[in-house]
Parts: C-alpha cells; structure tokens; sequence
C-alpha cells in the first residue's frame, strides 16, 4: 500500500487556517446548555448492574443517561471487581457504523484498573435509536450527509452532544474520580474525543485522539478513497454539483479543526497513519497542529492503515496516562487543575 498524502516532513508543519462559522461557539454552548436542561427535567444517568454477566473480575452496567434533547444513550460501564474506589475513568467512543457491542467486547481498560465507559453512537449501535426528524434529502449511505440541510439539524450534532453527556454520566459515578477522566476513540471515535476536549473543557483531564476523523472535512472530502468522506463527494457529485459551500458550511460546525484551537484545557496524545486512505494523514495533522494545549503528542505510524498501531497504540496510551498521572495508582494531572 503506498503513502496517501504528503511527505512526513510535510506533515509535521501542516496547519491550514479554514474559515470558520461565526456563531460557532455560541452554536455548541446553546446545544450542550440545551441537552443539560433537557436532563435535568427528565430522568439521570442510570448505571443498573447486569446480573448475568460470566465475568469474574468486571462488574458490568448497562448504562442509560440522557444525551441529545434528554434522549437516552446506551452504555457499558465496566467496573474492576474490587477495586479501591475512586478509580480514573475512561469514556470510550465508537468508530463509524459501529456500536457499543457486547460488554465481553471491551475488557482491556477495566484490566487495567480503569473504570470504563463504553459509549453507543446513536442509529449506528444497536441500543441507542436516532429518532430525530431529518429534513430535506436523504443522506446518501451514512452519516455525514443527515441533516446536510443545516448545522441545527445535523447529525453530528446529536452525536457529539451524546458524547459531552457521556462525560457528565460518569462523572456522576460514585466509583469514579471526576478529576481523572480521559476521553478515547480511534476514528470516529477519535473524532469525538476531539470535540468533547473542547467544549467539555476542565471536565476532561486527558485526550486520546486515535487516527480522527471529522477533521479538515474538506480535504478529506477530496482525498480519501475509503470510509465516510466519500459520502460527501458522492452527495455533492449528485446534489449540487456547482456550489458545495452550502454543504461546507454545515459541516464546520463539526470540524475537528474548530474544536483543537479551543482544546486548551486537556493534555492530548494523538495518533496518525501515513498509509491511510480512510482518515488521510494530513487532516490528523491538520487537527494536531492546531490544538491549543501544549502539552500534546503525536505517534506516527509511517506503514499504518487506517488500523493504525493496533495494541501498539494501546501500549503507548497506557505508558503516556501512567506519566502523566492519571494510571489507576495516580493522583491527577500535576497542575493541570
């Protein structure tokens, strides 16, 4: 497989200014206050613990807390047996068109000692329905283009609302230290756990930004030969062939480069593979290159696909939270608070 994009040395100097939308921080302020409001006139987080589970060492939960508009979002929280509480937590978000799976999927974290909350992307999982209207065209294949019509109706919207609520959920978790919670995910994930680094601020003392999409959705729009991104160039291709702006200009309100500037309360280790046609590395980079804290990382795996370092990667997130405080035996992030 060859490199998809530009040279390494390139890379590590790419940082391209894109407009962004005016309103942008008042659009995401109003949301999440919206989705808190919603919450806090309906039901809490509820952690039920599952009876049945065949682990011995993990107790396992079957989450539900309110997320977009006060609708419930599935979760496993997986707990180590015995454990001495409060425990650092991690909140773990899905890659595109998956779900939270089974709980016996996600053993790794909680082996670790960590609490682990393992979040379900609504309409993609199975537990966790997307019952909101959508006007105008039907999205073409996916995700990306749901709600291309407005920001207010998008898609990712929901989805990266959920995913500030999963933070407060777990927070909320008697078993958990609210000081440590790290946010996770590869891809789509990864992508989330970019946002949630920025607009849930403080809440969040770490970031694991593992190959991300959403970010420098143009340029991954014309690049990318796999994965998502080709949802837009299909729908544009089809749609409005002569003027996609209007269909940009929705999709930088969800852009990972808007978040990374406004990151600049959470440490982050990022990840990019320079064989990856799904997130082209240069819009990894993109986001890198802007995110506001200076206390960041990035790993380079210049022969990945869009997998990445595989546990490689895993062990490089283990050994960065351990230095930096926030393992299972830590205190917190040294004056970061």
């Amino acid at each position: 497989m060859p490199l998809t994009d530009m040279p390494l040395e390139q890379l590590r100097d790419y940082a391209p200014r894109i407009a962004e939308p005016d309103d942008f921080d008042d659009f995401w302020a109003k949301t999440i206050e919206g989705a808190r409001a919603a919450a806090r006139t309906g039901a809490e987080a509820r952690f039920p613990k599952v009876a049945d589970s065949p682990l011995r060492t993990v107790d396992v939960h079957d989450v539900r807390f309110p997320g977009w508009d006060g609708q419930p979002v599935a979760a496993w929280l997986l707990l180590p047996r015995d454990a001495r509480a409060p425990l650092p937590a991690i909140v773990n978000y899905i890659g595109y068109s998956g779900g939270r799976g089974l709980h016996t999927d996600h053993l790794l974290w909680s082996a670790a000692g960590y609490a682990h909350l393992v979040v379900d992307s609504r309409g993609q999982g199975h537990a966790t329905p997307d019952p909101d209207p959508v006007p105008g065209p039907q999205y073409v294949g996916g995700f990306m283009t749901r709600g291309i019509d407005g920001p207010e109706h998008h898609y990712y919207r929901r989805l990266i609302t959920d995913a500030v609520r999963a933070v407060d959920a777990v927070r909320s978790h008697p078993a958990v230290d609210p000081q440590r919670v790290t946010v996770t995910g590869h891809s789509q994930g990864g992508g989330l756990a970019l946002a949630v680094a920025a607009l849930a601020g403080t809440e969040v003392a770490a970031a694991l930004v593992d190959v991300p999409f959403l970010c420098h959705i143009r340029r991954g729009a014309q690049l990318a030969t796999a994965g998502p991104y080709p949802e837009i160039a299909h729908y544009l291709g089809v749609h409005t062939r002569d003027d996609p702006e209007g269909v940009f200009s929705t999709l930088d309100y969800f852009d990972g480069l808007h978040f990374a500037r406004r990151a600049s309360d959470v440490p982050a280790l990022f990840s990019v593979a320079l064989m990856d046609t799904v997130c082209p590395p240069s819009t990894g980079f993109a986001a890198y290159n802007h995110y506001a804290h200076p206390d960041k990382d990035v790993v380079v795996w210049q022969f990945g696909d869009h997998a990445g370092g595989h546990g490689s990667q895993t062990h490089r997130q283990l050994s960065w939270l351990a230095e930096h405080g926030l393992g299972p035996d830590g205190a917190g992030l040294t004056g970061s608070r």
